[in-house]
């Protein structure tokens, strides 16, 4: 099919089937049918060629070839590419400024996604009109310049093949193709943005809503298999992972059957299977077709409606279009729908040029007899489609009434994409005209040289091309031949009646600053119903709280089992791939979800514990200053002189100050009573222990001593004492004083014993001498004890042996439990056992050694005489 006019734009429109049955399809012959498309059908692809020549007047026909209209397939929302390309080559022919005595023509080609015919429709340009002789062209009425294909990607690598050898201009209204050799693309322009771009823009999309449990499905072709090999580890190095990635079945007539009849359909049952909630559609302009009936096959599979609840995101080269059989099906499936799209803007004029559409005036239209009859179901008179069964035409319908899954009276992506393309051309062979008008002057036989232009003359005048265009963009290429722009994120929105609108949500510019690289407005997105307009949620399990953290052992890596953060640690953020440790001066709460202060904590007095202790010592020591003054005052009664004493009066103030000494450990500590704590109890211990083995060795003494002939007489008496209780405590103070000098104690702290707590301490400093002079005390009592179990039966009335051997059973009792309790209580606890095991071992000593002697002295004073004291015990007193 030819346009008459200066320039040419060759297009491969969609063969469609008159009925809805959908065995016409593989039936009926596939003839050629020249239709120009907004995206496209497995079947389809395009070529356009465009062509220039100096003309007074031009003439547009569009025309496809004869073919059965039972027979055709048409898809009524690509006939707005056709309009948009006659569009922008009657704009320019009508601008006297552009191209001035030089006429645009256009040329379509249906190649029907064939090999075959894409190098047929090559072959056919490069020949004189008229004649099939392939690189025999000697007319110069369509003369090539550039060609423009597309949508489909796929087309290019079959163009190339032959334009590339002539190195003529090829613009490419789709995605650019994926290429490794910079020779395939030197003679590409691409208008549409890179899979690439396409691609970062979906993950973007997806980790701002935090869908990282993700499904693909692919169309089988070079550009799914890059994006399975390339594109998508990138996702995953993102931390996004898929639940599945399926691919489409081949694009054929025969598959969509075959998709339809296996109403079972794995890939239907796969999708729909799926938890995901998001699932990435990659795909060319024919996918939607397809799409449409794997989704219809969905629909009659026992799947709960919770499960099918999809958002589905749709590549750029993803567009609607529907085959006959489909405009009778609602559009819920793309409700809410999100997609990558190429920015445009609306263009002057368009609109009033789609409405001014009609099949009376625009009979050089040859598609609009196809489209008028798909489209309103009914012929024009006087056409080919016109038959004894359809309905004919009797009333004026125009373009708006349509629904726009019929029509979109909005420009589209792709429509914009060849208003654009068919600019550029024109305005780099305006820029080559002036070029030529510097040099040479512009004359007829100039006029014949422009003509004759090689097609490779003129890709230095597309490299350079910048303008803006009638819709206020600013067109122009990169330095690899690309339009630079950025993306738009758009939200599918559709209606009862069948229409839908495509509205901006955000962009997505990969050259901006960090901070506009991503920009959405979420709270303008409608999502699909099902989700009652919430964000929808794609993980692979619900995520864990805060207090919880990932375990992903046998798991993809975003899928995960929620595990209670351990004892001490707490997880602040949801989905924490660990727990992390509170500060030293904090503790976690009950659910692990913060940090509390700790608080801190000593034995006080103000507290009961501390209280109790004290009144205790108080009263203990209270007790000691009266019985020690009972035995001042009765000094001389034999019952105090014969109990040496002198001992009792030191032991009494041993008593008397180890009571005391209990008082250092209440309270906060400081450096001063850390120094004391343990040594003073230490040597004050040491004396008491002393003072009753020094009573202990008397008593068993003076009893040897009574005997006839005893040498041990002169061993007797108070120097005795005196030496038993200086060296034993010397031992101790000596002890005491290299710790003190070596490694004394110290005020500290400990923050690990309570989890909630922290205890203000004494560190003893060396562990080692605070248990040796444990150790030393320990051993005099043990000392002290055998001794007096030696002497407790000696027959005497008043055997101070036996309650000095009862007091040290008490006391090595006592410090003998102290041992473990101490060593497994923690926090001020400690320093309860300690002041408790004073105080206990204390009290026996006091309570052990002293009463017999006050009930003597206060109860019984009468016997409190030498000759009772002194009585054998088988007299009566």
């Amino acid at each position: 099919m030819a346009l008459w006019g200066a320039s040419l734009l060759v297009l491969l429109g969609h063969v469609a089937c008159k009925s809805v049955s959908v065995q016409c399809l593989i039936r009926q012959p596939l003839p050629i049918v020249h239709k120009y498309y907004q995206s496209g059908d497995p079947l389809i692809a395009g070529i356009v060629s465009l062509m220039f020549q100096f003309s007074e007047t031009v003439k547009f026909e569009v025309r496809p070839s004869p073919s059965s209209s039972d027979s055709v397939v048409v898809m009524t929302q690509l006939y707005q590419n056709i309009l948009a390309l006659v569009f922008a080559v009657k704009e320019i022919n009508e601008n006297l400024q552009l191209l001035p005595n030089v006429t645009l023509g256009i040329h379509t080609y249906n190649n029907y996604f064939s090999p075959r015919m894409t190098y047929h429709a090559a072959l056919e340009l490069l020949s004189t009109k008229g004649k099939f002789i392939p690189n025999y062209k000697c007319d110069h009425q369509n003369n090539i310049v550039a060609v423009l294909g597309g949508p489909n990607t796929n087309l290019y690598y079959f163009m190339a093949n032959i334009f590339n050898i002539l190195r003529i201009p090829q613009l490419l209204y789709g995605s650019p193709p994926v290429t490794t050799n910079k020779n395939e693309g030197a003679f590409l322009y691409t208008m549409f943005p890179s899979w690439a771009n396409q691609y970062m823009g979906i993950m973007k999309l997806l980790l701002f809503f935090r869908w990282i449990w993700v499904g693909v499905i692919y169309m089988d072709d070079e550009y799914g298999q890059y994006s399975i090999q390339e594109v998508f580890p990138i996702f995953s190095e993102h931390g996004i992972c898929f639940d599945f990635i399926a691919k489409f079945p081949a694009m054929t007539f025969s598959s969509f059957l075959s998709v339809m009849e296996e109403r079972n359909n794995n890939l239907s049952i796969v999708v729909m299977l799926s938890t995901t909630k998001a699932v990435v559609v990659h795909g060319q302009t024919e996918t939607m077709v397809i799409f449409r009936i794997l989704l219809r096959t969905a629909e009659f599979t026992e799947i709960s409606m919770k499960t099918k609840a999809k958002v589905w995101i749709f590549t750029a080269q993803v567009v609607f279009t529907s085959i006959g059989m489909q405009n009778s099906w609602d559009l819920d499936f793309i409700h809410g729908a999100l997609s990558i799209a190429f920015p445009f803007r609306e263009v002057p004029g368009f609109d009033q040029f789609l409405q001014a559409r009609d099949p009376i005036s625009e009979k050089e239209d040859g598609f609009i007899g196809d489209f008028w009859k798909h489209a309103f179901g009914c012929s024009l008179p006087n056409t080919t489609e016109a038959i004894s069964d359809d309905e004919i035409c009797t009333e004026m319908k125009k373009l708006e009434g349509l629904p726009g899954s019929v029509f979109e009276m909005r420009m589209t992506a792709h429509s914009y994409g060849i208003y654009t393309a068919v600019y550029v051309v024109a305005h780099a062979l305006h820029a080559m005209h002036v070029s030529m008008l510097k040099h040479r002057g512009w004359a007829d036989g100039e006029r014949k040289k422009l003509l004759n232009q090689q097609p490779w003359q003129f890709h230095e005048f597309l490299k350079r091309v910048s303008f803006n265009n009638n819709a206020g963009d600013l067109v122009s290429f990169n330095e690899n031949v690309k339009i630079e722009t950025g993306l738009d994120i758009i939200n599918w929105v559709t209606f009862p009646n069948k229409s839908f609108l495509r509205v901006k949500v955000g962009r997505i510019d990969l050259n901006a600053s960090e901070d506009k690289i991503f920009t959405i407005h979420r709270d303008a997105i409608i999502w699909p119903q099902m989700f009652n307009q919430m964000q929808p949620v794609s993980l692979c399990n619900d995520g864990c709280l805060s207090g919880y953290s990932k375990k992903k052992e046998g798991k993809p890596f975003c899928c995960y089992d929620c595990l209670p953060c351990p004892e001490g640690k707490i997880s602040i953020l949801e989905d924490s791939n660990d727990c992390f440790q509170c500060p030293e001066d904090q503790y976690p709460n009950t659910n692990h979800k913060f940090c509390l202060q700790k608080h801190v904590r000593f034995l006080s007095y103000e507290e009961p514990l501390g209280t109790i202790l004290a009144s205790s010592a108080l009263s203990f020591s209270f007790m000691t200053v009266l019985v020690l003054s009972i035995f001042i005052k009765n000094q001389d009664t034999p019952v105090v002189i014969a109990n040496n004493r002198n001992l009792s009066y030191i032991l009494l103030v041993s008593l008397l100050l180890s009571f005391l000494c209990s008082l250092l450990f209440i309270g906060q500590p400081k450096m001063l009573s850390c120094l004391l704590r343990q040594t003073t109890l230490g040597i004050i211990f040491s004396v008491a222990v002393s003072c009753v083995l020094a009573k202990t060795v008397i008593v068993v003494l003076a009893f040897i001593t009574s005997k006839p002939g005893s040498r041990m007489r002169n061993w007797v008496g108070k120097w005795l004492a005196i030496s038993i209780v200086f060296s034993c405590s010397f031992i101790q103070i000596t002890i005491c004083t290299v710790w003190l000098i070596t490694s004394p104690p110290f005020p500290d702290f400990d923050i690990y014993s309570m989890t909630e707590e922290i205890i203000l301490m004494c560190n003893e400093g060396s562990v080692t001498m605070f248990y040796c002079v444990l150790g030393y005390m320990g051993f005099l009592a043990i000392v002290s004890l055998s001794v007096a179990y030696t002497g407790r039966k000696l027959p005497d009335s008043f055997n101070e042996a036996k309650f000095i051997t009862f007091s040290m059973l008490v006391f090595c009792s006592v410090w003998l439990t102290f041992v473990p309790t101490y060593l497994s209580a923690k926090g001020k606890y400690t320093v309860a056992v300690e002041v408790f095991s004073i105080l206990a071992s204390s009290a026996g000593l006091l309570g052990c050694i002293f009463p017999p002697k006050l009930y003597i002295i206060v109860v019984r004073p009468e016997l409190n005489v030498k000759c009772q004291i002194s009585r054998r015990p088988n007299k009566r007193l």
